[in-house]
């Protein structure tokens, strides 16, 4: 009983309890003592749906990459987020938010397990919705807000692509590179690992409006240690409708 009075502390829903005990029978308030369970509800976090089949990328990024780094990868994130929640190892993991905001609660105090596998989760769920099939084999380009303020900050598509694409390639090790938003400008910016903007630790932190895994699972299976040319036929399958979501968000 301590263990589930603990989670619901987490969660925001201890409050709740106490005032359903007056009003509901002692099996609604099980369920609800249970919430967050896979009993009740079933894993807390889970792996998101593809829009897009494993081969929808070709010939830029190829299915068998795809489909590891997407059912491999990023389901060991989810899967250990959950084992964590069962183990009641979540503490400065604010379970009752949205997993971005949940991002924002890491700290250097936070445990490196956490940090890592809530990043990993939110990366890559950022990263699947900011890519696009793309079969002409012409490299998507923004448009409307997005695209002027790339032009004011940058001068140029082109010069902010080069920019970029030198960022990414330069990061050193296993990585993020980011487009964000920072106090209304836009700046490109890389993390480490799993980190991303909108955590504490982040070096730079801001909006996310683009992500680039610049692992090398992300890519080594079709360019081995050309981390240059994965970037260079990432442009191609950018979702640039998505981050120019992610750029007018509030």
């Amino acid at each position: 009983m301590s263990d589930r009075r603990d989670f619901l502390k987490k969660t925001g829903l201890l409050g709740l309890v106490g005032l359903a005990s007056s009003l509901v029978s002692n099996e609604q308030i099980d369920a609800l003592e249970n919430f967050g369970s896979e009993k009740f509800m079933g894993p807390m976090f889970r792996l998101p749906k593809l829009t897009y089949g494993y081969d929808a990328l070709e010939p830029f990024i190829d299915k068998k990459t795809m489909e590891i780094h997407y059912t491999k990868h990023h389901q060991a994130y989810v899967d250990k987020l959950n084992e964590l929640i069962s183990n009641n190892t979540t503490a400065n993991m604010d379970l009752g938010v949205d997993d971005q905001r949940k991002c924002k609660n890491i700290d250097a105090v936070t445990s490196a397990v956490i940090r890592n596998n809530l990043g990993g989760h939110v990366n890559h769920t950022l990263f699947w919705q900011l890519l696009k099939a793309n079969p002409k084999a012409n490299p998507n380009m923004p448009a409307g807000k997005l695209a002027e303020a790339i032009n004011n900050e940058f001068k140029s598509f082109e010069e902010f692509k080069k920019q970029f694409s030198e960022k990414a390639t330069k990061h050193f090790g296993s990585g993020w590179c980011w487009l964000i938003e920072q106090e209304g400008k836009l700046l490109i910016t890389t993390t480490p690992n799993q980190d991303n903007p909108l955590m504490k630790v982040a070096e730079q932190q801001g909006k996310i409006i683009m992500a680039l895994d610049v692992w090398e699972h992300a890519y080594y299976l079709k360019y081995q240690n050309k981390r240059p040319d994965y970037i260079t036929n990432w442009w191609n399958v950018v979702n640039w409708d998505k981050a120019a979501e992610l750029f007018t968000q509030k």
